[in-house]
Order: C-alpha cells, then sequence, then structure tokens
C-alpha cells in the first residue's frame, strides 16, 4: 500500500506522508490470510535459519492486538501449524511493545531453566482494524510477522545483558481500539462510528514515546555499565521516523548505526523490531559482540527497552 494509493482515497501527499513519517509503503495481508499464517511463516523462517526443528521449540510465545480470535491464543494455532502439539504456547498484547517484553520473558524461562528454547513473534494483521478514512491512523499501519529463538548457553555468552519495561493505564484513550472487549462490546452503531478501529492522539503519544525510549534507553545501558557510546546498532520499534531521530539524537547514537526500514513497512507494531533484526542479521552487518539496544513504545500505555549481545 503505498504512499500514491493513499492519495487516490484520502486528502493526503507523498511529501506530506514522508515528511511527518518517513513512510512510503506498507504491506497488507490478503483477506485469506490470518495473523497465525503470517507468524507461521516467520516462526519457520526463523527455525531454518538456527537449524532447527519445530520440536525443539520448548514454548511459543505470540504478541499480537490482531488475534486469530479472542480465544484460543493464536500461540496455540501457531505451535499447531508447526505440527507442534503439547508445548507451552500463550499471547501476550502489548500493542508495539510486544516483541520488547518478549525479550526478557523468554530470557527468564531459559534463566531458570523453565525451558531450553522458547519462540518469539511479534505478528499483526493492523490493516483490518484501520479506518480508512481517518488520514492520521490509516497511513500509519501495515501488517508483518517476525520470529526469534531465545536458547540456553554457557553463563559466559549469556546474550542478555539488562531490561526496562514500564507501562501506564491512566489514559487508554491515548492509543486504543474503543469497542469489541467487555467494557464496550460491539454493537452496530459502534460499528457504523469506526469504534472497532484504532484511535489515536498522535501528538501526545509522540511527546511519550521520545521521552519513554530515552529514559528507558539510558537505564538499561546504565544497568549494564555500558554508555551509548558502546551501542553498536539501536532496533527501535519502527513508529515514526522523526520519534526515532529524536530519540536517538537525544541520545546521541548516530543515525548510521540506527536500522530503519520503516520506509518499506510502515508501523508493524510488535512485528516491527524483530523484522528490523531479521534485516540486519540478512544485510550481514552484525558481529559477534555488537551490543544492540532494542527500544519501543505502544498502546497501554507501554514502553521498554533491551540490551543485548549479539552471539551468533
Amino acid at each position: 500500500m503505498s504512499n500514491a494509493d493513499f492519495e487516490k482515497i484520502l486528502n493526503t501527499s507523498d511529501e506530506w506522508i514522508v515528511t511527518r513519517t518517513g513512510m512510503k509503503e506498507r504491506r497488507y495481508a490478503p483477506p485469506e490470510m490470518a495473523s497465525s499464517d503470517l507468524a507461521t511463516r516467520a516462526a519457520r523462517h526463523a527455525l531454518e535459519r538456527a537449524g532447527l526443528e519445530p520440536a525443539d521449540i520448548d514454548c511459543f510465545i505470540v504478541a499480537t492486538v490482531t488475534p486469530d480470535y479472542h480465544f484460543p491464543a493464536t500461540a496455540c494455532i501457531v505451535a499447531s501449524n508447526l505440527g507442534v502439539v503439547g508445548k507451552a504456547a500463550f499471547d501476550i498484547e502489548i500493542a508495539c511493545s510486544g516483541f520488547i517484553y518478549e525479550l526478557p520473558m523468554a530470557a527468564s524461562f531459559v534463566r531458570a531453566g523453565v525451558f531450553r528454547r522458547v519462540m518469539i513473534i511479534g505478528v499483526e494483521t493492523l490493516s483490518r482494524i484501520l479506518n480508512m478514512e481517518d488520514r492520521s491512523t490509516a497511513i500509519l499501519f501495515g501488517d508483518g510477522a517476525g520470529a526469534a529463538i531465545v536458547e540456553r548457553v554457557e553463563a559466559s555468552r549469556d546474550g542478555f545483558l539488562s531490561s526496562e519495561l514500564g507501562a501506564d493505564g491512566n489514559a487508554p484513550e491515548m492509543l486504543y481500539l474503543p469497542a469489541g472487549g467487555s467494557r464496550e462490546p460491539l454493537t452496530q452503531t459502534g460499528i457504523a462510528d469506526k469504534r472497532d478501529k484504532v484511535h489515536m492522539a498522535g501528538r501526545e503519544v509522540f511527546k511519550y514515546a521520545v521521552t519513554k525510549m530515552v529514559e528507558t534507553s539510558l537505564q538499561v545501558l546504565e544497568r549494564a555499565h555500558l554508555t551509548t557510546d558502546d551501542v553498536t546498532w539501536m532496533i527501535p520499534h519502527q513508529a515514526n521516523l522523526r520519534i526515532m531521530e529524536a530519540a536517538a539524537k537525544r541520545l546521541n547514537i548516530p543515525r548510521e548505526r540506527i536500522v530503519v526500514n520503516i520506509e518499506k513497512y510502515g508501523n508493524t507494531s510488535s512485528a516491527s523490531i524483530p523484522i528490523a533484526l531479521s534485516e540486519t542479521i540478512e544485510a550481514g552487518v552484525l558481529r559477534k559482540g555488537d551490543i544492540i539496544l532494542f527500544t519501543g513504545f505502544g498502546g497501554g500505555l507501554s514502553w521498554g527497552s533491551v540490551a543485548w549481545r549479539w552471539d551468533a
């Protein structure tokens, strides 16, 4: 879905969108494809890259706000698609912060000896919950999925350095989907009023996002006894190019060390960081010992950062 496509249906232009978001394209899944289908593709890709079989995974965690169903968990369906039955599988719903929350969760499971290998997936089909008459949100979001496998290693090779997670539920209306839950069950009136679509207070979210991404990034680096000079790659949630650049500037991290692919995919919520990580691996620029700073912000409101030493 290119900016030119939006020019045909909204009062907007390519220049307007690029200037404010950095986005040029996004991908929409076809009608017959659900979140579990996208997640299964990403899972197979991760397994192939790791040289593992589905049965080698002990736990499947899916982060999504666009599950196949309210229940069962999309993770259960993904595991079944992979031919795995009897392993732990569950979802988390924390919007764009999903992968940031999954990383320390998986690392904790592995460190505690609960599981040997945990697959974490971020997946969204946000095109299904967009109001295509609302320029402020319709242009932002795309569909996608990314997966990673966290496995047990010798203590000296432990890559998980530190994390900081947070949330503030005092103002959910800043970024939320109003109808369809127990607070506001979906009705015909709600559908007519687009209450089943994404609503966002963009300006307020922008300010909050930059502040929290900077705060948590500094906290995780301090906990890991690192500084921003030690960061090899900053892989932020791909929400908005201006948000990423503003946060990096405050952290004094050069633009060439920030992984950015927002121009191709838009904001894919919980999928954005694992997609960016996957493309960084494919580019062949990650080196053993590189320090990666993952940072993001999303609905909840929620936020977090993770410091990770690459060892692959």
